[in-house]
């Protein structure tokens, strides 16, 4: 599985996101330890407190393990990774709370301690955690047998699609996938080698470059959504620079959105319009269907909760009953009785906690499978809505070119018009006279 750390103060804010129910469809706060709150945000309090004793500002460490997509893994195998981590760096017994998450049919988790040591009042020391962990995350996907990245087993083959939230939020507004829009600019780039090839390129693909308010390269789209060269591509900004040339040359980002929309005709926003109405009404359908699946497995696993508790509390009476109080209770302690019934109770326990973990797992496993199934019909509608989006930003491309060419040539030919209409220049005699004279004087003799 990938894992991903960060050093970080912020108790507060890391609570409200790791209990967010509008970004994650099941949320479950699996374990509290070493804490006197049994609620989140009181945990993160306290280890909040405990830092104000030193000089540590980033007084917690976040993790959060995430494993292939389609893999049903077991609570024990999380919890053996992240005893693997608490291992290697140094973070056994701290405070921790882990935290489950299950979105669009994918299970991960995350785990938070506290770096602040107690005994010492000082933060444990995390040095060059991220190789640490990319080690053990290799060596995960090999007890495993899952498939390894290509990145992770190279950071060389990093895919050169990944993107970041401010990118997939703009992309979201663009509609399109934010991984499209890596595609089409680095596929432009790399089939580029100056300014002019690579706006060209860019154009055929529904983008216009412009210069930026800091003098960078940026491109706009007929939506007016501005991003950045260097960024969308993937390319330090001295290399843009390199080819490009300078920025200087290009119109305005305000330039450009107005020749956009000069040039954009109803016909072009009556197409956006019918794709978004049509992919509106089908997504809205499909969001209806998770919602309610959604819903129903909330209640599902509330239930199964309720029965375990129920279970639990008779059977504990029934365990309590064996164990005899007053003379009787002497009397099995003192044949060894006592201790025998003991330890079967605590085995009897062991196996109804091992029962209930096994019964919760395989609702979850089924749960998960049902709403794969769901999550693949809406990646299929995103998809076909994306391959729409950009059949509309080559067609608006087009569209806007082929005006450009036509309004061109009306222009080249009125001009040729009126210079054609134009009445030649007749000079008086005088001037004329005055004229021949003064090309006399200025004609250089030849020699004899």
């Amino acid at each position: 599985m990938i894992l991903k750390a960060s050093q970080r103060g912020g108790g507060g804010e890391l609570a409200r996101h790791l209990l967010r129910l509008d970004q994650n469809e099941h949320v479950e706060v699996h374990e509290l330890r070493g804490f006197v709150a049994d609620d989140l945000r009181g945990a993160f309090r306290e280890a909040y407190a405990l830092s104000k004793g030193t000089r540590c500002r980033q007084f917690l460490f976040s993790l959060s393990l995430n494993p292939p997509q389609t893999a049903n893994v077991p609570e024990k195998a999380f919890r053996d990774a992240i005893r693997t981590v608490e291992k290697e760096l140094g973070l056994t017994g701290q405070p921790r709370v882990i935290v489950f998450h299950e979105k669009e049919g994918r299970r991960h988790a995350h785990c938070v301690w506290s770096r602040i040591k107690a005994n010492t009042m000082t933060a444990v020391n995390l040095p060059h955690f991220k190789m640490k962990l990319r080690d053990i995350s290799r060596a995960l996907y090999v007890k495993h047998d899952w498939r390894m990245p290509d990145g992770l087993v190279d950071q060389r083959d990093r895919s050169p699609l990944n993107f970041t939230r401010e990118q997939w939020q703009q992309a979201k507004r663009a509609g399109l996938d934010p991984k499209t829009i890596k595609s089409l600019f680095q596929q432009s780039w790399a089939a580029s080698d100056s300014l002019v090839s690579f706006s060209r390129a860019l154009e055929e693909k529904g983008f216009w470059l412009a210069q930026g308010d800091r003098r960078g390269f940026v491109a706009v789209d007929f939506r007016g959504e501005v991003y950045s060269v260097a960024r969308t591509v993937g390319t330090p900004t001295k290399t843009v620079n390199a080819r490009l040339g300078d920025s200087a040359k290009l119109p305005s980002v305000e330039q450009v959105k107005a020749t956009i929309a000069q040039k954009m005709t109803e016909a072009i926003r009556e197409d956006i319009r019918t794709a978004e109405r049509a992919f509106a009404e089908q997504s809205g359908g499909l969001a209806l269907q998770r919602r309610e699946m959604v819903s129903q497995q909330r209640a599902e696993r509330q239930k199964l909760k309720e029965q375990h508790e129920q279970r639990r509390v008779r059977d504990t009476k029934e365990r309590a009953a064996r164990l005899s109080t007053g003379l009787w209770g002497l009397w099995q302690k003192f044949t060894g009785r006592y201790g025998k019934i003991r330890k079967e109770n605590e085995q009897q326990a062991q196996q109804a906690r091992l029962r209930d973990q096994a019964e919760k797992e395989s609702l979850i496993a089924k749960q998960l499978a049902d709403r794969r199934t769901l999550q693949r019909d809406i990646r299929e509608a995103k998809s076909a809505y994306d391959q729409n989006m950009k059949e509309l930003y080559r067609n608006v491309a087009q569209l806007t070119q082929t005006q450009g060419q036509q309004q061109k040539p009306v222009q080249e030919q009125s001009r040729t018009t009126a210079e054609k209409e134009k009445p030649p220049i007749q000079l008086s005699s005088d001037r004329a006279i005055e004229n021949t004279r003064s090309e006399g004087r200025g004609r250089r003799r030849e020699p004899k």
